[in-house]
């Protein structure tokens, strides 16, 4: 599309927002970066970027009134929306009304081709946790999925094997990076330079080069959104679609988001969110890894009430995990939107016996979804995909979802959502050894270009990794103690860290670039876990890194 269908207004009001690009050139920069590509994103930053910083101000006041010890509740300022039984979302777009499996992934080319071969009905295209804002990835993954779209995307392989897309591909769904992140390549305004709100980036590039193409397709600009907080984000976000839409001349309601759960606040504000995005609204899914580092996040000082077990104790069927499930299919289903629950984050092993035991326990996890109601659910490996769709299968039999199960039987409570005390499980070496271990491991690979990795027969990113070094620094500054009686301090954790540093130096061998990683990754390591003050996000340091 080119910047004279764009509408006069945002011509006049990007003039004086020149866009400046920083860094080295990365392949595919120039048909991506367009002069029209660029104008739009200044435009969506100059009438956008103030009211994000706001409500990222707005954050940081609700957590300190939790902190100071004040517990979230329902807002007794939106109660007419919860009571109100009238209101709807709209009617799934055609291509999203069956989602019974989604499968995430970053869009690197051979990871995009290999997702959308894979057989679930949607893939989650990921700008977000399971990848790394590596400029190279930023642009890299535009381009694959303007190729992806129109079909005339391939790879092949260092070894000569070569990846195609076969006949049937799932309907693409792109998570932008969250609110709190920045692109720190693209800038704005007058010395110092302005870095954009890397989400406006991510949601500005895909829309402006493919929504024509996916309306003309059949299909439609289909969007995740990350890491909300509350409704007043959600509204933020529907106010750029409609600007958005507008301004390329589509029709209101041809963007669709699906907003993942997965803040503890968030929680207490499920209805509103769909309320507010109720003519662009997809549905709500069950971002469980990011829902538990959430809730540590935001209580760390809170005491013992607060502090969690080993995070593989932590399963969906904890009384706390269970309730946030269980209200979220019911509000969903109230208002006619989609209920998609949580990834499976096991992946396939070589191993037989081991495959056995994991394939079990992803079908008792979606089995249990699919039974409390949800339309559908994620997976990370395409060797998940036929699994999962069995179960729903079972459950869904000739249905496309099971919108009509209203689930009025669930009542759940605002202490329902914080029964973390109830919680089963102890905390032990193996666990804070795992926790030092995996964040490792995790980091290095992110200093390396990949956000998603396979550790110990799990499928890591950002969320679980923040899981890990969030749960050694609240039982730091609660003074916990393992099973045995042994006191979780600094000191402790830096002896275990050493221990684990030696034996990733050891597996790199004479490998100097991974040597630097590692060390780079416990440098990072350190930082996020055991400063006397806690980063908010690992990613944000970890940012640093990125020339």
């Amino acid at each position: 599309m080119s910047a004279g269908l764009m509408n006069d207004e945002m011509t006049a009001t990007t003039q004086a927002a020149e866009v400046q690009i920083s860094g080295s050139d990365v392949p595919r920069q120039d048909e991506i970066l367009t002069p029209e590509a660029l104008q739009f994103l200044a435009d969506l930053h100059a009438r956008f970027a103030g009211r994000r910083a706001d409500l990222l101000a707005m954050r940081q006041r609700r957590r300190e009134r939790i902190a100071s010890g004040h517990d979230p509740d329902f807002l007794p300022e939106t109660r007419a929306i919860r009571d109100d039984p009238r209101w709807q979302v709209a009617a799934p777009a055609p291509d999203l009304v069956d989602r019974r499996v989604e499968i995430t992934g970053p869009t690197d080319r051979k990871m995009t081709i290999n997702a959308l071969n894979s057989g679930a009905q949607v893939w989650l295209a990921d700008f977000e946790d399971a990848n790394t804002p590596h400029f190279t990835n930023v642009v890299g993954g535009q381009a694959n999925l303007y190729d992806a779209i129109r079909r005339t995307i391939d790879y092949t392989s260092p070894e000569g094997k070569r990846y195609e897309l076969g006949e049937q591909t799932p309907t693409i769904v792109v998570r932008p990076r969250g609110w709190h992140l920045t692109e720190k390549h693209l800038t704005v305004g007058r010395e110092p330079h302005d870095p954009m709100a890397a989400a406006l980036v991510d949601f500005g590039l895909y829309f402006f080069h493919n929504a024509h193409e996916l309306v003309r397709r059949g299909s439609g600009p289909y969007f995740y959104l990350p890491k909300l907080e509350s409704h007043l984000e959600a509204r933020l976000w529907n106010d750029v679609f409609v600007y958005a839409q507008e301004a390329l001349g589509l029709p209101r309601g041809t963007i669709r988001a699906t907003v993942l759960i997965e803040t503890i606040t968030a929680a207490f504000e499920m209805e509103e969110i769909l309320y507010e995005l109720r003519e662009h609204s997809a549905g709500l899914n069950a971002g469980r890894w990011d829902y538990i580092f959430s809730l540590i996040k935001n209580f760390r000082h809170r005491g013992g009430r607060f502090v969690l077990p080993d995070r593989a104790a932590v399963t969906m069927t904890v009384p706390f995990m269970r309730a946030y499930t269980e209200l979220l299919v019911r509000t969903c289903h109230r208002r006619g939107a989609h209920a998609i629950g949580g990834m499976a984050a096991f992946i396939p092993s070589k191993d037989s016996q081991v495959n056995e035991e994991v394939f079990d326990k992803v079908r008792q996890d979606k089995r249990r979804e699919a039974e409390d109601g949800f339309d559908g659910s994620w997976v990370a490996h395409p060797g998940m995909v036929e699994t999962v769709r069995e179960v729903f299968d079972e459950v869904l039999g000739t249905r496309s979802n099971q919108l009509d199960r209203q689930r009025a039987d669930v009542q759940v409570r605002a202490a329902d959502l914080l029964r973390v005390d109830a919680t089963p499980g102890r905390i032990t070496e193996r666990g804070l050894r795992t926790n030092v271990s995996v964040a490792l491991r995790y980091l290095e690979a992110w200093l390396g270009g990949q956000g998603a990795v396979g550790i110990f027969g799990l499928m890591e990113d950002a969320a679980t990794a923040e899981i890990s070094r969030s749960q050694i620094w609240q039982w730091i500054d609660s003074e916990a103690a393992l099973d045995d009686g042994t006191l979780v301090t600094a000191r402790l954790v830096g002896e275990i860290v050493a221990e684990e540093t030696e034996a990733l130096l050891a597996e790199a061998g004479d490998d100097g670039a991974r040597q630097r990683r590692i060390e780079q990754a416990r440098e990072l390591f350190e930082y996020v876990a055991l400063s006397p003050e806690y980063p908010m996000f690992l990613t944000v340091p970890a940012y640093a890194y990125y020339v």
